[in-house]
């Protein structure tokens, strides 16, 4: 069987934008045609409104949404050890146990449905606490069983039948004892004597067991024929048999049915480790789709575990990244921002330029690999340009970014103008939204030697939809200090086409920060930021100077 191929999640970063969404797509695309793993686009958060306008236009599916990059179950290389039936003998169990190097079965039904576990321990207890002589047959074996446990054969009778009632007893050489002590339905084991096989068949027994390899006459086999007893010959002598038919019990009578722990192929490593922990069992069972049995976890798997491995795009700070990041691989990061707290345990390629946008980076990527942009990767970069540059209004618009994105037109087919109105017009329809909706659909947080801060930022057509949005964040941005645990919280309410931004704010200091930092009069209203339209290049760079500067 060929080796599953490794896959690469493309993720950009918390709440994102549509370059973070674009990017992830655009360079996934990129990366799958060297054909040496998967590379799957991937979103660590809702998609905006403004990138749904631009995933729809060009027809293509948003990214699966993923919030843990911790490694699952399903990384893991676990132990596919098969399950068994209940009806198995406990013989039969250990033989297996013995065979594949275990102490744990799974029980399944012939769905694939876990129900149960044999460890050892429920072997060497059924060997040491079974006295009860009626055991076997309050466990229903099947005659078959019975003999297989034995070694030996059923001679007469049906062997798919059960011992289902009486107990077993062990004849003796006085026939008259026999006769008031074999009770009907009994299981009798004996020897060669024929005289007692045939009081045994005769008290009405189920089966006679007859040790010692014998050669049973034909005069008992036509009476055990006529009372339906079955005959079982086996090379074990009596005193064997005795030890060692109660191991053809099946195991359901001994094998542990209820509250197993057990679990599912999602479940995350760190998860399952503290649950381990805490539960003395060597192995677990794992279930998959619909709950069906997939195989057995102990912790030396664990040992062995892959994590997920990530390119990241849009993003390089450990905060905008998705949870669970530091126990995650990291291959790639392909961003424009500012070098931010992440860290990686080995060396990885780190491409950063000062531009307006990822996208920008990963076309330049596609010419020098000589990689053709098809139509719709192409209209997804530039929509991923035309929203970080505000089309090219930001300050972080370069030449370079003007200029890919006219040569994606070309390719996509598109008017820029005409796409960025549609855009930004999907991007500022706040109607029937919540106040979390919109402030999540683009916020960051940051962080300064003495503080933590998240930055929002909501853009629109015109000053009156900015208006109206404001009225709702204002009460809000007080739950998300609390939810986020930061000291201070920003958004840069911006208007598109007179390139101004009104920044409201909340937290210890925020508004002077704000009003020191760009040399305003502090207001709770809001206050007006002429020509800032850029969150990355002229709000963060200058605000964060200021907090610097003060400590």
């Amino acid at each position: 069987m060929a080796a599953e191929t490794k896959k690469v999640w493309v993720v950009g970063h918390k709440n994102p934008d549509t370059d973070s969404i674009c990017a992830a797509i655009s360079y996934a695309y990129l990366k799958n045609q060297a054909k040496d793993r998967e590379y799957l686009a991937k979103r660590a958060g809702a998609v905006n409104e403004e990138t749904r306008y631009v995933l729809d236009f060009f027809q293509v599916e948003e990214p699966e949404l993923v919030t843990y990059a911790g490694a699952q179950i399903k990384d893991i290389s676990i132990r596919k050890t098969e399950g068994v039936s209940s009806q198995i003998s406990l013989k039969r169990a250990w033989e297996l146990m013995k065979k594949l190097d275990v102490v744990t079965l799974p029980v399944t039904n012939r769905f694939g449905k876990l129900e149960g576990v044999i460890v050892t321990k429920d072997i060497a207890t059924s060997y040491m606490d079974v006295f009860d002589n009626r055991e076997l047959s309050n466990s229903r074996t099947q005659f078959k069983t019975i003999a297989e446990t034995l070694e030996g054969s059923v001679l007469v009778g049906n062997e798919h039948a059960y011992f289902m009632k009486g107990k077993v007893a062990v004849a003796t050489s006085n026939p008259a004892y026999m006769a008031d002590n074999i009770e009907r339905d009994d299981l009798v084991i004996l020897g060669d004597r024929e005289e007692a096989q045939l009081q045994a068949i005769r008290s009405n027994a189920s089966c006679i067991v007859i040790g010692g390899g014998l050669k049973v006459e034909d005069e008992v086999k036509a009476e055990a024929a006529k009372k339906d007893c079955v005959i079982i010959t086996t090379p074990f002598d009596t005193f064997s048999v005795a030890r060692l038919i109660n191991q053809s019990m099946p195991i359901k009578q001994f094998m542990t049915k209820q509250n197993l722990i057990t679990f599912d192929i999602d479940d995350y490593v760190d998860d399952v480790r503290d649950t381990m922990s805490k539960i003395r069992h060597r192995d677990f069972p794992v279930l998959g789709e619909n709950g069906n049995y997939e195989g057995m976890i102990s912790r030396r798997n664990l040992m062995n575990m892959q994590k997920k491995q990530l390119i990241l795009v849009d993003h390089n700070e450990k905060s905008q990244a998705v949870d669970g990041i530091g126990e995650a691989e990291i291959l790639e990061i392909i961003d424009h921002h500012r070098l931010g707290s992440l860290e990686t345990i080995s060396p990885v390629y780190f491409r950063n330029q000062p531009l307006g946008c990822t996208s920008t980076i990963i076309f330049q990527m596609y010419q020098e690999k000589g990689v053709q942009i098809p139509q719709r990767i192409a209209g997804l970069m530039l929509s991923a340009i035309i929203s970080d540059t505000l089309m090219f209004r930001s300050p972080t618009c370069t030449a370079l970014d003007k200029a890919v994105a006219q040569k994606l037109a070309v390719i996509a087919n598109i008017d820029i103008e005409e796409h960025a109105r549609n855009m930004f017009r999907a991007g500022s329809d706040f109607k029937g939204k919540t106040a979390e909706e919109i402030f999540y659909q683009d916020f960051k947080i940051f962080h300064t030697d003495d503080s933590d801060f998240g930055v929002a930022q909501v853009g629109a057509m015109s000053r009156e939809e900015l208006d109206h949005v404001a009225q709702q964040l204002r009460p809000f941005l007080r739950q998300v200090l609390g939810d986020k645990k930061l000291d201070m919280v920003y958004v840069l309410l911006t208007d598109i086409l007179e390139e101004s931004s009104v920044v409201i704010c909340d937290g210890a200091d925020a508004g002077k920060m704000v009003a020191g930092a760009f040399g305003l009069r502090e207001d709770a209203e809001g206050m007006l930021l002429e020509g800032i339209v850029s969150r990355k290049k002229q709000f963060i760079p200058t605000l964060m100077n200021f907090m610097t500067e003060r400590q």
